[in-house]
């Protein structure tokens, strides 16, 4: 995401080993989730959406192959919607270099980092699995912090580290 939005808009707020994540949905898809700092405030899932979306987060964090199936939407340009797809195939486990991914979305690295940047629904669509060709890259638009350490736990939770 390109900028970090404020705690308050989230209709729910769950607790990550590194930080917190926060979801919003339309009642019937999860349309933004976000990594929140570490001291923002856990909300509880008031819509059953949510809550089935906490239960699968929770079970998901306790193994990476238990699976995420939730209904979500991501609004983005054309070129998102393939960079996103593209990331989406990236098997669990695995990374991907920005430049290849060029492959397959078209662009450049630097569009392909701009679109994962703007990637509104991060684990769902998992831009962290996309790195540098020298290393890790950056992350949600961050280059150190705690947004880094999130990518870190979350290739190591996969098994890409």
């Amino acid at each position: 995401m390109s900028k970090l939005p404020s705690a308050d808009s989230f209709d729910a707020i769950y607790a990550l080993p590194t930080c917190r994540f926060g979801a919003r949905s339309d009642g019937e898809h999860i349309n933004l989730l976000a990594f929140l700092p570490p001291a923002a405030h856990l909300q509880a899932p008031t819509t059953p959406l949510l809550k089935a979306f906490g239960k699968a987060l929770h079970d998901w964090l306790a193994s990476p192959d238990a699976p995420l199936p939730v209904t979500h939407r991501a609004k983005g340009t054309a070129f998102q919607q393939r960079v996103w797809r593209a990331i989406s195939a990236i098997p669990r486990g695995q990374t991907r270099c920005y430049g290849e991914l060029v492959a397959s979305a078209g662009g450049t690295a630097r569009a392909i980092g701009q679109a994962c940047g703007a990637n509104p629904l991060p684990i769902l669509v998992p831009c962290h699995r996309v790195v540098a060709a020298s290393g890790l890259g950056g992350f949600a638009n961050a280059s150190d912090g705690w947004l880094i350490e999130t990518k870190k736990w979350l290739l190591a939770h996969e098994g890409a580290l």
